[in-house]
């Protein structure tokens, strides 16, 4: 045989594939394994492919499938074969149910390197797309242009009233920079620019909805100053935060506090250290004294409220402001000696010098006159309103144009009415009692808010309060139609009843309603009882001149303005309600005084602005609208901010013209008379304060609703009170028939000129007639006594008594210290010392605290109400108000229309 033997068949035929037999008994399989992995084994000992007769088949199946038959061993009986690892196994694929979507800590772990290094390399690009502000182009200021209601151009005026240099750090005295630094950021030299706890809480509360805050270090502040927009937005708050950190990682830390210095706001429209400096104290910032750097250093944290001349709204007046800004500043000097930039010997020796008051503030000639209330009352309106989105900052940087309410036209008529009675009627040179008189009015359209004239003083370069806004003047009688209001819409209460009652349980009065007229009537509650205060006490209202008018229907008490009928009513109705309804008609909550009885007599202080307002919803059937002094404003050429009219009815018509109705009677045949030399329907009512010291009237044609207010303060003294009028412009008193009436009638005859001459809605019969306390179904008739049209203080219900009924007694505010509560600058009501009615503050932004206003309000609430508010020397308090006497007590001082 060849010693190449040849080779055995490779899988041809049946036979090549069959194992050669064996000699003897088949190998035993070892225990447990099948046949088919016997047979495997015995050819891979054969150096056959294994899956025994299935061949080369058999192994491409048992690869595939695991084994013979598709992997249908007893192990793997229906489990698929094993995949591809995942490179991110999630779902996890080795858990079963829930336990699949539990994350490993291997996958957390990764997912938090990844979110990290995610957010370095954003910031790393944020941080250098941002560039560093430039304070110089911060200091570029430009106009603003506002316009007349016809269009015409009334003033071009903003960018603040003091020109912005910027001076090196070497300018500004350290005493300035320690100040600064302690009372704002005392780690400014160590930290990196930014507070991360201040931001969270900041980003917090905007998330949350609640009042936004800065939680800003200076290098923040800086940032922050030389940005247009100084919105309190996440957005903006992310781009603060990234120019923080790189203007605190490449710039040096005296630079950055040189730079916040030279740019941040610190009132009156100084923006930088050199124009604050200049605004304040009138010298350079080089002079500055330690005392006066530590007070500059509190008018940071709101120059508003830490102005001692004053700012915008009730709680900036003259003496809340200058007590705050005393307590900061001698706070400030108290950081100083904390952080070791001052001894305490040094902090003693400038307590003891006393506080730096500054100079009084300046404006620019081009806000002589009027100008300056309306681009004032214009910027706050804008500024105060959330749905503009223009702050007051931005407003100062300029570049809007500013479309106003305001008529040339009727601003310089009511100029001239003012001007006019005073040059004829008030000589400070032959009456020392002619000082401080002061005079303040506006006019509102009816049905649509917007306010076309205002007479704000003498002159806003001089006198800086508007007195068109909130000045605390209690307004008297002309608060009586809005207990009429409430007697007619909601009605007496059923004396049977609890003091809550619903409308169906009351009955709603008619002008026809009879009450008792007469002096010193005992005061009653709705359900009969003598009304006692809490300490058991009786109180008996005072008529004018303590006159007795017997059984009187509303009608003739509205015409001659009696006391006792309208307090009984306020009474039986329900001081709530009598607040309910002068809030319908459009006054403001922060000027309403306590609803205490006298509450419906005018104790309250509503401003010219909202009186004139509320009674032009009179006029206009008791629809209401909200003043407002702004029609767009417009940068750019686009419109910025377009104020949408609010209006609704708050009083049914049967009820508005029934008002109107009555006061019509006021000024045909009562204490009115003065105002139908106007020669045309109108409606009014006078009104006049305890011990003369307020005057008003208040009236309207269908065009025009117009309030004329009259007082005595001295604006330039450092504690304000209401001087008394007696004797005033050569009259024994001043009453709202008087100079108030006088200039109302001149102004509106020329405000009205050449407008048709219409008449009001005839009004429907309305309520019931209701018999008040000691009245009967059958009362004596009141005689008819009409008024002289010449000379209306010589009738009964004019006439003042030669000598008041009481003798006078030191004005409780010469020993009132400032900011006391509950202690008022005026004294309260002069009602014998017994629980004083104040005015419960505020203005007509309402409620805002910098200010804030009630625009809709405001005050405070919304924004819409007398846009403006006054900028500094409120003289706040009450000023007394309709005044009776205490059983058993000295008598009071009436009050005199």
């Amino acid at each position: 045989m060849s010693e190449h033997r040849r080779k055995p068949p490779q899988g041809r035929g049946r036979r090549a594939a069959q194992p050669p037999p064996s000699s003897g008994r088949r190998a035993a399989a070892p225990r447990g394994a099948s046949p088919s992995s016997a047979g495997s084994r015995a050819a891979s000992r054969r150096g056959l492919p294994q899956g025994g007769a299935e061949g080369a088949g058999g192994a491409r199946r048992a690869r595939a499938g695991g084994g013979y038959g598709g992997s249908r061993g007893p192990r793997g009986r229906g489990r698929p074969a094993p995949q591809r690892k995942r490179w991110f196994d999630y779902p996890r694929s080795d858990k079963d149910g829930l336990r699949r979507f539990v994350p490993s800590w291997k996958q957390v772990l990764g997912i938090c390197f990844g979110f990290f290094a995610l957010m370095i390399g954003l910031t790393g690009i944020a941080l250098a797309m941002v560039d560093v502000p430039d304070p110089n182009a911060a200091a570029k200021q430009q106009k603003n242009v506002y316009y007349w209601a016809n269009g015409k151009q009334m003033v071009v005026a903003g960018g603040g009233d003091h020109n912005r240099q910027i001076v090196p750090l070497s300018q500004i005295p350290e005493s300035m920079q320690h100040a600064v630094i302690a009372a704002e950021n005392e780690s400014f030299y160590e930290d990196s620019g930014v507070d991360p706890m201040g931001i969270a809480r900041a980003v917090g509360k905007m998330a949350l909805g609640g009042e936004t805050q800065s939680g800003s270090t200076i290098t923040q502040q800086y940032v922050k100053n030389t940005y247009l927009d100084q919105s309190q937005t996440l957005t903006r708050k992310a781009k603060e935060l990234f120019i923080s950190i790189k203007v605190g990682a490449t710039e040096e830390k005296p630079d950055i506090l040189a730079g916040y210095l030279n740019t941040a706001y610190y009132g009156r429209g100084a923006y930088g250290i050199q124009a604050a400096a200049q605004a304040y104290f009138r010298k350079d910032s080089s002079d500055l004294t330690a005392s006066e750097g530590a007070f500059l250093a509190a008018t940071l944290n709101g120059p508003n409220l830490y102005d001692p001349a004053g700012g915008v709204g009730s709680a900036a007046t003259r003496e809340k402001n200058t007590a705050r800004a005393e307590n900061r500043w001698a706070w400030t000097l108290k950081r100083e000696v904390e952080t070791g930039k001052m001894t305490d010997a040094t902090r003693d020796k400038i307590i003891k010098k006393g506080f730096p008051h500054p100079k009084p503030p300046t404006k620019s000639t081009e806000l002589k006159g009027q100008k300056g209330y309306l681009v004032e009352m214009a910027n706050n309106y804008i500024a105060n309103n959330p749905k503009s989105g223009i702050s007051k900052r931005q407003l100062e940087q300029g570049g809007y144009r500013i479309y106003t309410t305001f008529s040339q036209k009727k601003t310089m008529e009511l100029k001239k009415a003012v001007e006019d009675v005073k040059k004829k009627n008030i000589d400070p040179d032959k009456r020392d009692v002619d000082h401080h008189v002061q005079f303040g009015g506006a006019s509102v359209k009816p049905g649509d808010g917007a306010i076309e004239a205002i007479y704000g003083g003498e002159d806003a370069t001089k006198h800086f309060t508007n007195n068109a806004d909130y000045t605390g003047v209690q307004v008297g009688s002309t608060f009586k139609p809005f207990v009429m209001a409430a007697a007619m819409r909601d009605g007496v209460r059923n004396p049977d009843l609890g003091p809550t009652q619903s409308t169906e349980q009351r009955k709603q009065v008619s002008p026809k309603s009879v009450y008792n007229g007469n002096n010193k009537i005992k005061l009653r509650d709705y359900n009969g009882e003598v009304w006692t205060d809490k300490d058991g006490r009786e109180w008996h209202q005072k008529n004018d001149g303590n006159e007795n008018r017997g059984m009187i229907d509303l009608r003739t008490a509205m015409q001659y303005s009696v006391n006792t009928p309208f307090i009984q009513l306020g009474m039986d109705v329900g001081t709530d309600k009598v607040r309910e309804a002068a809030l319908d008609a459009g006054v403001t909550k922060d000027s309403l005084a306590r609803t205490t009885p006298t509450f419906s007599l005018g104790t309250s202080a509503p401003s010219a602005i909202r009186m004139a307002n509320a009674y032009a919803t009179f006029a206009k059937s008791g629809v209401r609208a909200e003043p407002y002094s702004v029609k767009k404003v417009v940068r750019k050429g686009a419109v910025e901010f377009r104020p949408e009219k609010q209006e609704r009815n708050t009083f049914n018509p049967a009820v508005a013209d029934n008002i109107t109705n009555m006061l019509e009677t006021v000024v045909q045949k009562g204490t009115g008379t003065a105002a139908k030399a106007l020669g045309r329907p109108a409606a009014g009512k006078t009104g006049t304060t305890d011990d003369n010291k307020s005057a008003w009237f208040t009236g309207y044609t269908p065009q025009l609703s117009t309030s004329i207010g009259m007082w005595r303060v001295n604006d330039k003294a450092k504690s304000q009170k209401f001087l008394k009028m007696y004797g005033v412009g050569g009259q024994k008193s001043i009453h709202g028939a008087s100079f108030p009436a006088e200039i109302w009638t001149k102004y509106m005859k020329g405000a009205l000129a050449g407008e048709p001459v219409k008449s009001f809605p005839v009004p429907s019969p309305i309520g019931e007639k209701v018999f008040g306390d000691g009245a009967s179904p059958s009362p004596t008739p009141t005689p008819e006594e009409t008024p002289s049209e010449e000379t209306p203080s010589e009738k009964p219900s004019e006439k003042p008594s030669e000598k008041p009924s009481k003798p006078e007694k030191p004005d409780p505010s010469e020993s009132c210290k400032p900011h006391e509560e509950p202690c008022e600058p005026d004294g309260g009501q002069d009602n014998g010392g017994q629980e004083p009615p104040p005015v419960i503050g505020g203005n007509d932004q309402g409620g805002a605290a910098n200010g804030g206003a009630d625009q809709g309000q405001a005050d405070g609430g919304a924004n819409g109400g007398d846009p403006g508010g006054a900028n500094g020397g409120d003289p706040g308090g009450a000023n007394g108000g309709e005044t009776g006497e205490w059983w058993g007590g000295p008598s009071a001082q009436s009050r005199r229309d």
